[in-house]
């Protein structure tokens, strides 16, 4: 077990991007691929680098995650490792909430002080990614860095979209953030296939190692006032320390919107998805949980899904969908392109006799409904002959059962959509 680093992970604000997914929920807790929880990304990375003591920063609808990590994340009594919550909490000392990356971190020094390390590594909670964070420590060492940034390459038209680095032999020279114009002058070495590929310019991941020395210096002296790392931190830091480059070349997906968010989840029905869920060398871990197989029933047709366990399946048609856990799919219904997080619970016969008796539609799917370009939160109740069709057709709206961000219709968490009902038909 690694020692000598202290890994942060930044749970985010409010979430408003990902809303209606963050209505009750904190944004690392978002399910996603249908068994896993967001958090479990950054964890599971740490974990797979052997880098076993986390910190998560936590500030609204943190119950759902607490409860999440209490009971995924247990290890030996004779064991280092954790995994801690640390809620924004108000104090004699500091009454004012987390009010960026860089604060959330100061505010809670007090907790991480207490366990020694070298080094500290930051990362965020709303991102998809498999990284051996030991070769970024390795490369943060050879380089004798003061702090290292993960940063990937990307083209000409994503760059606008990020914080761009202008590095020379591995060290950071100079950051803009999100640049729209003049971008010739940030062209970076990005190597000989990167090249051939267009993407020349270096963008920040939003992962950071420091030392932690130095760390504890900038949060608490020389930048007090500074609300976040990426605004303000990391460039303030770029002419007065040795600040590194650690070049990824793998998958990586910042998932902090919903369309992002919809894609990112079909993205893992391709028959060889970017982001590999079956490599065991990077196993992403969860809450372990008992429950049965999948079960079909009937003739169903599936084509590039994937289907978690506990689900039941009836005589459907289903095609490019993640369904998720404890799942009820009715007889003759057909779901296209559509993320169906599944259910928290199973509805006893005692419970599904009085639905039906007082018309009110079972958890899960209805029969004969047509459900496409979709995300359906957990524990909704989809009636009978439903028909939904998300698209570029459809405006952003947001009502009491239902919310459309860029085309996609995500239904809210615990919605009954009555008998009939239709979305963008």
């Amino acid at each position: 077990m690694n020692q000598e680093i202290l890994s942060v992970i930044l749970g985010g604000g409010a979430g408003t991007r990902l809303f209606p997914l963050t209505a009750t929920r904190s944004k690392p807790a978002v399910p996603i691929a249908g068994k896993y929880r967001l958090v479990d990304i950054p964890i599971s990375n740490c974990l797979n680098s052997d880098m076993s003591r986390m910190f998560v920063l936590t500030m609204f609808n943190s119950a759902s995650l607490n409860r999440h990590i209490k009971n995924t994340y247990r290890f030996s009594a004779f064991s280092t490792a954790f995994v801690d919550i640390l809620a924004a909490e108000q104090t004699p000392d500091n009454p004012a909430w987390f009010q960026g990356t860089a604060d959330a971190v100061r505010q809670c020094l007090r907790h991480i002080n207490p366990f020694p390390s070298e080094y500290v590594l930051i990362l965020s909670g709303d991102q998809l990614y498999q990284i051996d964070f030991q070769a970024m420590l390795r490369n943060h060492k050879e380089r004798g860095a003061d702090i290292t940034i993960a940063t990937i390459p990307v083209s000409e038209k994503e760059a606008s979209e990020f914080g761009i680095l202008k590095q020379e032999d591995g060290i950071v020279k100079s950051f803009i953030e999100k640049p729209k114009s003049g971008l010739e002058d940030w062209v970076s070495d990005t190597g000989d296939r990167m090249r051939s590929m267009g993407k020349v310019y270096l963008a920040s991941m939003g992962i950071y190692i420091f030392n932690r020395k130095l760390l504890f210096d900038l949060l608490q002296n020389e930048n007090k006032d500074s609300a976040d790392f990426g605004k303000e931190i990391i460039p303030q830091s770029i002419h007065k320390y040795k600040v590194a480059s650690y070049q990824y070349e793998g998958y990586w997906e910042d998932i902090g919107n919903i369309k992002a968010f919809y894609d990112a989840n079909l993205a893992l029905t391709n028959e060889i998805p970017d982001f590999n869920l079956y490599d065991v060398s990077h196993a992403i871990y969860t809450r372990p949980r008992m429950l049965p197989p999948v079960k079909y029933n009937g003739s169903t047709h599936t084509s590039h899904a994937l289907v978690a366990e506990g689900s039941i399946i009836n005589s459907a048609t289903i095609d490019r969908c993640v369904i998720g856990i404890r799942s009820r799919v009715g007889q003759d219904s057909y779901l296209s392109n559509t993320y169906l997080m599944g259910n928290d619970y199973y509805e006893s016969l005692e419970h599904i006799a009085i639905a039906k008796e007082s018309g009110t539609p079972l958890i899960g799917i209805g029969e004969r409904c047509v459900i496409q370009g979709a995300i359906i939160d957990k524990d909704c109740r989809i009636g009978n002959d439903v028909k939904i069709s998300g698209g570029s057709h459809l405006a952003d709206t947001d009502n009491k059962l239902y919310a459309v961000k860029e085309g996609v219709v995500v239904i809210k968490k615990g919605a009954i959509l009555p008998d009939g009902f239709t979305i963008g038909q």
